[in-house]
């Protein structure tokens, strides 16, 4: 109040007694803010801060700055408080009517209370993985907000996902200042890993494959960069290491399965100039099935298997591999053939 000045102390004086909703709204005075929100402590931190979201929300401000309620002369437990403020701001976070609220800020003075928040905040993270957005990321959207620049490679467009994060520091004196940003440092790059995979296979990357990088770009805090002008092609993969760690386990399966795809297309390659399995088409004529579905006909015959499902002009087709008939959904039959190129005859 000694900072906000004498206009702003006699403005409470002139509302007191009127704070039906628990708090009074007077205008900034000497603060670099429009208005004040003067709360009644009732020690109901969560609902506290949630009907000045709300109010915030409703008169259209942009942001809105908390200090740590309740820590002070009301002598709440700094874990209890922070609990519940990250509570009533998360259940805030989610409510889709939220238009106009962008930034929320909790200031901390007291350096032992930074704990206190942090443990929170990373107890949340750790039990709300089953959500398509994380409570983390929800928390960047209002607090910092979100940056995101698209980054073309290879005619793809992967998405390169940038959080930026400012944190304000004050202090009693200069080097308290630079020491608190050195402890900030230290912590961020504790928690900071990369990773590169380097494979030749990177290069056969399609649409698929980038929208699969992108989702686990998305569902996770790590940023993926694609570079496909060194030889082998590499992905990099950098953020916090028990994340960097899970993506770099997905991104060897995504290699795996194309190595697997391109692998089993080699052998469909080589069989089809040893056996070609066709299916009727126009004039009597008989047209040979696509490479994978000529491979599978012939491992199911080598395996002696009765029966196998295909496709024939987009129409589901059960082949007898004995009889060499294809029956579709509606029962008609049709006859199948299988040509052994080396000795020329069916």
């Amino acid at each position: 109040m000694d900072a906000a000045g004498t206009k702003v102390v006699e403005e409470c004086a002139q509302y007191a007694g009127q704070y039906q909703s628990g708090f009074v709204t007077t205008q900034g005075g000497n603060l670099l803010c429009s208005k004040i929100i003067h709360l009644i402590t009732d020690n109901q931190v969560k609902s506290q801060v949630s009907k000045v979201l709300h109010e915030c929300e409703q008169r259209m401000y942009k942001s809105v700055a908390f200090p740590a309620i309740g820590t002070g002369q009301a002598g709440q437990s700094p874990a209890k408080v922070a609990d519940e403020m990250l509570d009533a701001i998360m259940e805030f976070a989610r409510q889709k009517s939220v238009q106009h609220l962008h930034t929320i800020k909790i200031v901390i003075f007291q350096t032992n209370m930074l704990t206190d928040f942090y443990e929170s905040m990373k107890k949340r993270e750790d039990t709300d993985t089953s959500t398509t957005e994380s409570w983390l990321s929800m928390f960047k959207s209002f607090f910092w907000g979100k940056k995101q620049s698209p980054e073309k490679k290879k005619s793809m467009i992967l998405e390169k996902k940038v959080d930026l994060v400012t944190f304000q520091i004050c202090g009693e004196s200069q080097e308290n200042v630079y020491k608190t940003e050195s402890w900030i440092k230290d912590l961020i790059l504790k928690e900071q890993f990369e990773h590169t995979v380097s494979d030749e296979a990177i290069g056969s990357f399609d649409k698929r494959q980038f929208d699969l990088l992108t989702d686990l770009q998305r569902r996770n805090k790590v940023s993926i960069q694609f570079e496909n002008k060194v030889s082998p092609p590499q992905i990099k993969i950098s953020g916090i290491s028990r994340d960097v760690c899970s993506v770099s386990v997905e991104v060897q399966n995504i290699i795996k399965g194309i190595k697997s795809t391109e692998e089993e297309q080699s052998k469909a390659e080589l069989l089809c100039n040893l056996v070609e399995w066709r299916y009727p088409g126009s004039n009597d004529s008989f047209v040979p099935f696509d490479k994978l579905t000529n491979m599978h006909l012939e491992h199911a015959k080598i395996a002696k298997k009765p029966y196998l499902n295909v496709k024939i002009n987009k129409k589901n087709y059960k082949v007898d591999l004995n009889t060499l008939q294809a029956i579709d959904d509606q029962g008609k039959t049709i006859n199948i053939q299988r040509v052994s190129k080396d000795e020329g005859k069916l």
